[in-house]
């Protein structure tokens, strides 16, 4: 395990300023590394009340050994809930076993939720194999599963986010392989499909983001186009925040819209509230003052939009390898992944895989920030 980075960064006191109003305070972010698994390719991450870390590792590689969900034990990964959940193979039925799994999130009643696109190699939805599934952390047991029909989830989606409202319910999920918004009533288990292929929910052609100093394009030339992905749920006013990967534009709308069946196609979209641009991100969280942090992809780092919607970094060290994904740990901490996509076969010719690990990182947050926790 390495030592906690100490990330001197010249706008943390202004973002201090900012958010209490002047009085800055003189302590900094703090970056450590909690685990890293060499050849295991993780994305989300996520923490319980008590303190355990749960991880997913999608299906998306030759060389992916077989575990989707795991808990991070001694900083060894152990398939969670069990070993049946994580032996699907091609062919099985995907109904009752993890088939490619994008995220796993904690909610505020302690649940855990893992969401399953079922899309291996992002090739096409394994047909029944696309769902949402709950776990009970007291248990260790998969207590509920939420399948989605083709109409909610197409052969060409990719689901890829998720996030609960417990006071109407609900839980959303954003698409980044079509574009577009999965609403699901946990009451009843029915989802829908909204904001398909909007314009705030599809990335704009011809936007290339630069990583590590390198546009990021396929060996053939060609750039990809990542739809709605990372988002984030402000329980506390009511609005849910999304970002296409391969997009800087931020957009945000009210949960009570979403949560409407009775509202038209036309609705829903007027209600889309634009808000400018952030950074190219995947991951995204909300604290409960308001503030939202982002997966940083273009500067190897963590940045914070301020109440007043300034971007200010949070952390930066090179370590941070295409951060990926968010979560609280109990004692307000953050805690982030490094997913390494750009270094993947799927963006280098020689087709190798990246040589350093994959990381979580935990982020002690400066103690202005904790305060307003």
């Amino acid at each position: 395990m390495m030592n906690a980075r100490s990330v001197v960064l010249p706008m943390l006191a202004l973002a201090s300023a900012l958010l209490l109003g002047g009085c800055a305070s003189p302590d900094r972010a703090t970056l450590t590394q909690v685990a890293a698994f060499t050849g295991d390719q993780i994305t989300g991450v996520a923490a319980a009340p008590d303190g355990r870390i749960f991880v997913n590792l999608p299906r998306w590689h030759a060389d992916h050994r077989g575990v989707s969900v795991a808990q991070v034990v001694d900083g060894a990964l152990r398939p969670y809930p069990d070993a049946a959940w994580n032996a699907w193979t091609p062919g099985a039925p995907p109904q009752r076993q993890f088939v490619c799994v994008q995220s796993v999130h904690v909610d505020a009643a302690g649940r855990l939720w893992v969401l399953d696109p079922a899309s291996p190699a992002l090739a096409g939805v394994v047909p029944g194999g696309a769902k949402l599934v709950q776990i009970d952390l007291a248990s260790n047991a998969v207590v509920r599963v939420i399948p989605f029909s083709d109409a909610v989830a197409p052969a060409k989606s990719y689901l890829n986010d998720v996030r609960v409202d417990l006071a109407s319910n609900h839980a959303y999920v954003t698409d980044s392989g079509l574009g577009g918004l999965v609403v699901v009533n946990l009451a009843d288990g029915s989802a829908r499909r909204l904001l398909s292929e909007h314009s705030s929910t599809v990335a704009p052609e011809g936007f290339v983001p630069t990583i590590e100093g390198k546009p990021l394009r396929f060996p053939d030339g060609s750039a990809p186009r990542i739809h709605s992905d990372g988002l984030a749920l402000d329980a506390v006013r009511g609005h849910l925040y999304w970002q296409a990967l391969t997009d800087n534009r931020l957009f945000r709308i009210r949960i009570s819209v979403l949560n409407n069946p009775a509202l038209p196609a036309e609705a829903v979209a007027a209600a889309v509230e634009p808000l400018g641009t952030t950074v190219v991100t995947d991951g995204m969280e909300i604290d409960p003052a308001g503030r939202l942090y982002f997966s940083a992809l273009e500067r190897d780092a963590v940045m914070v939009r301020t109440t007043t919607g300034r971007v200010l970094p949070l952390v930066a060290d090179p370590a941070l390898a295409w951060p990926d994904s968010f979560a609280w740990t109990p004692d307000g901490s953050l805690l982030v992944t490094t997913a390494q996509i750009h270094r993947t076969a799927w963006f280098n010719a020689d087709q190798a895989q990246p040589a350093e690990p994959y990381r979580i990182f935990r982020i002690r947050l400066p103690g202005s920030f904790r305060r307003d926790r």
